[in-house]
């Protein structure tokens, strides 16, 4: 195809090819495997388990290599767009939640901004570390402070941090009970965040064609659990045809083209600040 050999042209031959052969072995693992070792097949049940009996509305995915930093982004598109359905093959309304809101950054970025949230928000989600063993950028001492982070804050994410346990480590500061004790609840982390950890050894060509691969046949294992239709994006679609009526009347608004009613204070708006 056309994107295959922009792709092909931009990374060479020979990354291109590791590449594909990457996906190709997580297809023939995804075809091949038993259930209880088949990684996308345990993974899209996982997912299927957060989002309809543990309730959790969104995955928050993250890597910890900055190489991968737009791949939440590509999860978006790919889990999102195919599972973002309402209604069964036959047409039908689903009766249970579908696809969670995917959203992510690298971890050393993530836990400066929404780790606070996930840790003692009122919001629950799950999440998904991506953590490299070897370093893509040749800092290995570096990764490996990475790898302590993932692990520690996989830990935290799992079995929080309890009143008793702050109590006592305020004890052991020697912090004054009039202080001690107003503070323990803001300390207090719940825990009982479910998250995965997808380890491999290093970010290359063929790990990437894995982990899309992964991915890939996970969503399409989440939807044939709920009965929906993956390959289609009717939502999508709605959007393009209204730009494609709307625009006439933002190109010219004094031309009596059609437009919703909802629309057309904020398209005089538009006018006006155009003048």
């Amino acid at each position: 195809s056309s994107i295959g050999v922009s792709l092909a042209i931009a990374v060479g031959e020979r990354n291109f090819l590791e590449f594909l052969q990457g996906g190709h072995e997580m297809d023939e693992h995804f075809r091949t495997a038993p259930w209880a070792e088949n990684l996308p097949a345990l993974m899209g049940l996982i997912a299927v388990w957060n989002i309809n009996f543990m309730s959790l509305p969104t995955l928050a995915v993250l890597p910890y290599d900055d190489s991968l930093r737009r791949f939440p982004a590509y999860l978006q598109q790919l889990e999102m767009e195919s599972n973002g359905k309402s209604v069964t093959l036959d047409g039908k309304p689903v009766e249970w939640e579908t696809a969670a809101v995917i959203w992510g950054e690298p971890g050393n970025n993530a836990q400066h901004s929404f780790f606070q949230l996930l840790h003692q928000g009122t919001l629950r989600a799950a999440l998904d570390f991506l953590l490299p063993v070897r370093s893509s950028c040749g800092n290995q001492a570096q990764q490996n402070l990475a790898i302590a982070n993932c692990l520690a804050q996989a830990e935290a994410f799992m079995s929080g941090q309890s009143a008793e346990t702050v109590r006592a480590d305020l004890e052991r500061q020697e912090m004054p009970p009039a202080r001690l004790e107003p503070l323990i609840p803001h300390k207090v982390h719940p825990g009982s965040r479910p998250s995965t950890i997808v380890l491999f050894q290093k970010l290359d060509p063929a790990t990437l064609g894995k982990l899309i691969a992964l991915y890939e046949h996970s969503v399409f294992t989440q939807s044939v659990v709920w009965g929906i239709n993956a390959f289609d994006q009717w939502g999508v679609e709605l959007g393009k045809r209204l730009t494609e009526q709307l625009a006439p009347a933002v190109e010219d608004p004094a031309g009596g083209h059609a437009a919703p009613a909802s629309v057309m204070k904020l398209l005089a708006t538009v006018a006006k600040w155009r003048r």
